[in-house]
């Protein structure tokens, strides 16, 4: 019958697949202004060891009080840098080695599990309703979707960038698997 984790083996549960996990994942957050969800958003940056986080204006300032609410202390474990536009946040990126994925629904988006992705990712998320920055799409080094099965078309930004992580750990994982 299975039980609970104590704190103690979830702790070493985690550090095991740390262990296996060959990736570097970074995120930019290109207008998010809900500040719930950057709270959310922060919480599985922890979870998915990102780092840097670049956010780009009018993205909600991190440090909100609401923000701190879905946070629940996550803020402090994710590296938060300030950029002017995205297509900075994306240039300092790739200078620093990453290939940049756009989570976002456009006409020649790839469905995010058929790109093969690199150790080194970077995602990028944008506004709530109007998505990434046309400035940002245009530099990007590919855009992905999340293919829906039900009848809604979109997922909240927090959940889309969630899956994005997993999707990034994933694949890392399977790499190491081989």
């Amino acid at each position: 019958m299975s039980r609970p984790l104590s704190p103690t083996e979830l702790k070493r549960l985690h550090r095991q697949w740390r262990r296996q996990a060959d990736v570097d994942t970074a995120l930019i957050l290109d207008g998010v202004q809900n500040p719930y969800n950057l709270g959310a958003i922060l919480r599985s940056a922890a979870a998915y060891r990102v780092d840097p986080l670049w956010v780009v204006p009018p993205t909600v300032d991190p440090r909100h009080p609401k923000v701190a609410k879905t946070a629940l202390g996550s803020d402090r474990l994710v590296i938060i840098e300030t950029v002017e536009s995205g297509d900075e946040a994306v240039s300092l990126a790739r200078s620093a080695g990453f290939t940049t994925v756009a989570l976002e629904l456009t006409d020649d988006a790839a469905p995010l599990f058929d790109l093969e992705l690199p150790a080194r990712v970077c995602l990028v998320a944008g506004h709530e309703e109007r998505g990434v920055h046309r400035s940002t799409l245009a530099v990007v080094d590919h855009v992905a979707f999340l293919p829906q099965l039900g009848k809604i078309g979109s997922l909240n930004v927090a959940h889309s960038v969630t899956v994005g992580l997993y999707e990034v750990a994933r694949q890392a994982l399977t790499r190491h698997g081989d």
